[in-house]
């Protein structure tokens, strides 16, 4: 794997198309969020065919097979698409959401990789591995900063690119995500409300918050709109996260937050139907 690694620098060309032809065997597994999935689906598509384009098996195989196995072996985060709604809301065009959107997912896929590792002193369910856990650490290291490079490579403002490149540094570091993995051990069989919800805050919303910032970001939305969808993508991701934890007692908390959510977007005027797509989430 080192040698492999060691190919992995700058004379690789990294070509991304940005306007691509989606086929049968690209179509993605969607979580249904919504009223209205195509929508949901036609980003998820895009997002995938983007990912598979920027990420295909090629040489030196030792680098790139694992990638992209698991950069698609994660299970899917609503985040990505949410990057891309927030753009379009914001009177943005997808296009430009689509590098984002798809560096938010290789963050989730590099954390779920770290975090599912076969080495753990945590008993939890495990996914099928593929390869031997030297090599998913290395590659889980490898997918992160090549979502950055996804940013840095697209057609965007360059003012909006940093500050897109800095608002998913903070997620998925030691403040964001990592936190909430760390503090998530024990979790599962802890009844303290208020951990699980800061839990839920770290490693779901924060991401949530992320992606709905960098759409309104690249799509060029004004600072109020800006700050209100990170905080309708904070309360959407906090759902989520709690929903999974399927602890009945957290129904009043899961019930505040959609209100929240609501909240936030109803400042927004004129597209109606945007609106309705993204509250969705959290309907």
């Amino acid at each position: 794997m080192a040698t492999g690694i060691s190919h992995f620098n700058s004379k690789i060309n990294f070509s991304i198309s940005t306007k691509p032809k989606l086929g049968p065997r690209h179509m993605p597994r969607v979580m249904a969020v919504t009223q209205n999935p195509s929508y949901w689906a036609s980003i998820e598509a895009e997002i995938e065919t983007y990912l598979r384009e920027a990420i295909p098996i090629r040489p030196p195989e030792s680098v790139f097979e694992p990638m992209h196995h698991l950069t698609f072996a994660a299970p899917r985060t609503t985040a990505s698409a949410l990057c891309v709604a927030a753009c379009e809301l914001v009177g943005g065009d997808r296009n430009q959401a689509l590098a984002a959107a798809s560096a938010i997912h290789l963050m989730h896929a590099a954390a779920y990789t770290h975090q599912n590792l076969p080495l753990t002193d945590r008993p939890r369910p495990k996914p099928q591995h593929k390869y031997n856990p030297n090599v998913e650490l290395l590659t889980g290291d490898g997918i992160l900063p090549f979502g950055f490079e996804l940013v840095a490579r697209s057609q965007a403002n360059p003012n909006r690119i940093l500050r897109v490149i800095i608002e998913i540094t903070r997620a998925g570091g030691s403040q964001g995500m990592v936190d909430g993995q760390y503090k998530e051990m024990g979790v599962d069989e802890c009844s303290d409300l208020e951990v699980i919800e800061y839990v839920c805050r770290k490693k779901e919303g924060e991401v949530h918050a992320c992606a709905a910032a960098c759409g309104a970001i690249l799509g060029g939305g004004a600072e109020d709109e800006i700050e209100k969808l990170r905080n309708f993508g904070l309360y959407a991701g906090m759902i989520q996260g709690m929903i999974a934890k399927r602890n009945p007692l957290m129904e009043a908390r899961i019930q505040r937050l959609k209100e929240l959510a609501l909240e936030e977007l109803g400042s927004f005027k004129g597209n109606t139907a945007r609106l309705q797509l993204i509250s969705g989430l959290v309907k």
